[in-house]
């Protein structure tokens, strides 16, 4: 188990604790392979993939996933 002091975490302002999660993310990030992929999280991918190649229809291009975060969002 981590000796991880907690308190001192949850005491961070805000930019330093996304700091310490873009951190994180990126320690992550350079060994994707040591992250565990769980049955349930394939199953849900195997689902969603099925689903959209029975009905592609239902997937938005990535133009109109942008358009709509920007509507929405403002940016």
């Amino acid at each position: 188990m981590m000796d991880v002091n907690t308190d001192s975490i949850f005491n961070l302002s805000p930019p330093e604790k996304l700091q310490l999660v873009e951190d994180l993310w990126d320690d992550l990030a350079a060994d994707p392979s040591e992250v565990p992929i769980y049955d349930w999280q394939k199953e849900e991918l195997a689902r969603r993939k099925a689903n959209l190649m029975n009905n592609p229809s239902v997937g938005l291009s990535w133009e109109e996933v942008k358009r709509r975060v920007r509507n929405q969002y403002g940016r």
